[in-house]
């Protein structure tokens, strides 16, 4: 037996874990902005790099490639960190979806009872010689195909007889 209170506190406890899940989406977007803020700086950086190249620095050269090593790294790094993350949101709307559509379906399933449990006794006394009623229907509906299936097969066989009859009173007939 589930009380309104089971079903409130059930609600409350999914909507804290909704609430929990939005705040770890909002810090991953923070992540992600961050990530990008470190892209862009070290985008910078790479163009300031390449500029100086293009001058004539051979010294200064493995530290343009180095750097592009770093830029790529931090490019696969965010891809790899927002595939992830998108992967991460999308699984936790699928559980949000499917613990809230749970939860529905178990309090659409309660909700019957509860309104039975409220009624009084000669409510739900009716209810009961409801059901009783539907069952014995059910049998009277059963034993009427039966009958009428007994009812057909001795048609069949009647007339078998009355046709193998008149069959005989002719054979009399011309005799």
């Amino acid at each position: 037996v589930v009380t309104r209170d089971d079903v409130e506190e059930s609600l409350k406890a999914t909507w804290q874990y909704v609430k929990d899940k939005e705040q770890l989406l909002e810090d991953l977007n923070s992540q992600i902005e961050e990530t990008e803020q470190r892209f862009k700086v070290k985008q910078t950086e790479r163009d300031y790099w390449l500029e100086y190249k293009n001058v004539g620095s051979k010294v200064e050269a493995e530290k343009i490639l180095n750097l592009t090593k770093d830029i790529k790294e931090v490019k696969d790094d965010f891809h790899r960190a927002s595939e992830y993350y998108r992967k991460a949101l999308k699984a936790l709307k699928e559980e949000n979806d499917r613990l809230v559509e749970r939860h529905m379906k178990l309090s659409m399933e309660q909700a019957p009872e509860n309104a039975v449990r409220y009624l009084d006794k000669h409510s739900r006394r009716e209810i009961q010689e409801n059901e009783w009623l539907k069952e014995e229907v059910k049998m009277y509906q059963k034993e009427v195909s039966d009958l009428k299936a007994s009812v057909q097969l001795l048609e069949e066989e009647n007339i078998y007889l009355v046709t193998k009859l008149i069959d005989s009173r002719l054979q009399n007939l011309r005799v």
